[in-house]
């Protein structure tokens, strides 16, 4: 017959499980140490994304869906990036101030033991990359309501940096002010993309309200804070940073709202398996040159997930097009083409080869 335990004894054993796990955190923590000084001595990479790779899929055939694979996913990646930045602890750029989604794609890439620096504009994160003030920087590349965020594309066009990594970050608005009451609200701010993707519903249910556009989302949560008579459309990490009430849940005019962060620093990742690249390109001026690229890029067999085409500054009717391909510079589909796109562009430039934001996952 089994043995019927008690509370007392089932939580015992917790806790001998808790020691026992926090134990071997601190030894695999000293394993990663080791291995920055290994790699210093050798001048290789601090980060290798491959074997990150490698480590997510064998807890995920492991693991055989027992413990929730999401969870589980979340709590190696904390894992994971801490004892990453054991080695050297990383200094993250992002638009903010405290608390925009911008943040929020950070702390979901690098883990709450980075040290984050917020920026006024997307034009600093790029400065602050640049000029080596900071090892990372994080900014919004593109919405899948909205399109593409045109600051971040144009900076490209001044600064030299490097993509290292994106992410996806699922977006959801809310409505949050001091008190939760609607009545209370006489102006809506935000930032203007995000009131672009609520304007369905602000349109129905506050028509007559005033809308006003400010550099993110979390500095309308802070005059929200300051102010009682102006709600924000803010996310979860504004309303408890600034003390607010949520007024409306959930006001996106569209679900699946998601928004694409990129990672910049000044030097590409090695090869994951599962990559992008991504180049930026002028043209000869010549009928048919965009169509000569693109058959470049079929007879390679490469996938191209974006197109995007952005005026010069200096010429009118002139354009730059960002392109990202599947694969990596690595790979010799992509090398070569670049190689062409090399000598027959009036332009090219090649913004970095990175994981792509769908390559880890320890659901099956």
């Amino acid at each position: 017959m089994e043995k019927k335990h008690s509370i007392a004894e089932v939580r015992q054993r917790i806790d001998e499980i808790d020691d026992t796990m926090l134990e071997l955190l601190k030894e695999r923590l000293e394993c990663a140490k080791t291995i920055g000084k290994l790699k210093s001595e050798t001048k290789r990479a601090k980060w290798d994304p491959q074997r990150e790779l490698e480590i997510y899929e064998r807890l995920r055939r492991n693991n055989k869906d027992v413990f929730p694979p999401k969870a589980l996913y979340s709590i190696f990646h904390e894992i994971i990036t801490s004892c990453r930045l054991s080695q050297r602890k990383a200094i993250v750029a992002y638009l903010g101030p405290e608390a925009t989604y911008t943040h929020l794609a950070g702390v979901k890439y690098f883990g709450q033991s980075a040290d984050y620096m917020p920026m006024e504009s997307i034009a600093e994160v790029f400065q602050e990359v640049e000029r080596e003030r900071v090892q990372y920087g994080i900014i919004p590349v593109e919405n899948s309501v909205e399109g593409a965020v045109t600051y971040s594309l144009d900076s490209f066009l001044i600064y030299k940096v490097q993509i290292c990594g994106e992410i996806e970050l699922p977006i959801s608005h809310n409505l949050v002010n001091r008190s939760g009451n609607i009545e209370d609200i006489t102006t809506v701010a935000s930032h203007a993309q995000s009131l672009a993707q609520c304007r369905q519903w602000l349109r129905k249910h506050l028509p007559d309200t005033p809308t006003l556009p400010v550099f993110s989302t979390a500095a309308a949560a802070k005059m929200a804070a300051e102010d009682p008579s102006i709600g924000a459309i803010a996310g979860s990490l504004a309303i408890t940073t600034y003390q607010l009430q949520v007024v409306v849940k959930g006001i996106e005019d569209f679900q699946g709202n998601t928004t694409r962060f990129l990672v910049l620093g000044k030097k590409s990742p090695s090869k994951s398996g599962s990559d992008k690249t991504s180049v930026l390109i002028g043209l000869i001026n010549r009928p048919g040159a965009l169509n000569e690229i693109l058959t470049i890029l079929s007879a390679k067999n490469i996938d191209l997930a974006k197109l995007e085409s952005r005026p010069t500054k200096d010429k009118v009717w002139k354009y730059m097009f960002f392109l990202d391909m599947i694969g990596h510079i690595d790979d010799p589909a992509i090398y070569e083409a670049c190689n062409i796109l090399r000598q027959i562009c009036a332009y090219f430039e090649l913004l970095g080869s990175y994981p792509r934001a769908d390559a880890v996952t320890l659901s099956s």
